[in-house]
């Protein structure tokens, strides 16, 4: 079966398990190419939030303002593909966004005169639909008399590009007995539902598949 072939006729799709954070499909009649490069998307092809800019406006706790950034760019955030854009393809054309492809967050905590950790709980965000899949990721401890704040600003990104945007944990492609058919299998970070990423995945893979079969065709011309 022609993969845009698949597309038209999702009953080869068959569901064999599904919860919240993961999902196992039987993909009959597709080929060994195809369903990998299904896999391959659904890990990291298909666009999620993650934490990209982070503007330091104090930080006197203990963990440098890189090592800050880099744990807030690993928090998993929650995604609405039906309402933003990826910056490359937004309207405003801008370098810093717009609200149709960027949401902001604000991290600030005061002073203490306790010793505290400071959550995922702790981001506020502008939206929302777009926040932290769980409030108990920890971020920073911080000693009394120490404080941070900061402002955040969450895009639409691809783990081709950078791990922190992969919308998988996992992505598993296994063979069944009958020939022709296999199981894919994909875990979700909880960015979106795994039938999400498994639907937007074979979105993905059919408009590379168009892309590539013009490009072609330039050239024979």
């Amino acid at each position: 079966m022609d993969f845009e072939d698949f597309v038209q006729d999702l009953s080869s799709l068959d569901i064999i398990s599904q919860t919240d954070k993961k999902m196992s499909v039987k993909l009959k009649g597709v080929t060994l190419q195809y369903a990998n490069a299904l896999r391959r998307v659904c890990l990291n092809g298909v666009p999620v939030f993650a934490i990209d800019t982070v503007d330091i406006i104090h930080n006197s706790s203990v963990l440098a303002d890189e090592g800050i950034a880099h744990r807030l760019g690993l928090i998993p955030i929650t995604t609405d593909l039906s309402r933003f854009n990826e910056p490359s393809k937004c309207d405003c054309h801008s370098e810093t966004g717009c609200t149709n492809c960027k949401v902001m967050f604000v991290l600030d905590a005061g002073e203490s005169n306790e010793t505290r950790t400071i959550y995922s709980s702790d981001l506020a965000s502008e939206d929302e639909s777009i926040k932290p899949i769980s409030g108990k990721i920890p971020i920073v401890q911080l000693a009394p008399g120490q404080s941070i704040k900061m402002e955040c600003y969450a895009r639409l990104g691809r783990g081709t590009d950078h791990a922190k945007w992969n919308s998988s944990n996992i992505a598993t492609l296994t063979d069944t007995d009958k020939e022709g058919e296999s199981t894919l299998t994909v875990e979700s970070t909880g960015a979106l539902k795994p039938e999400q990423i498994i639907l937007s995945g074979i979105d993905e893979v059919n408009t590379k598949l168009i892309d590539f079969k013009e490009m072609i065709n330039q050239i024979k011309d």
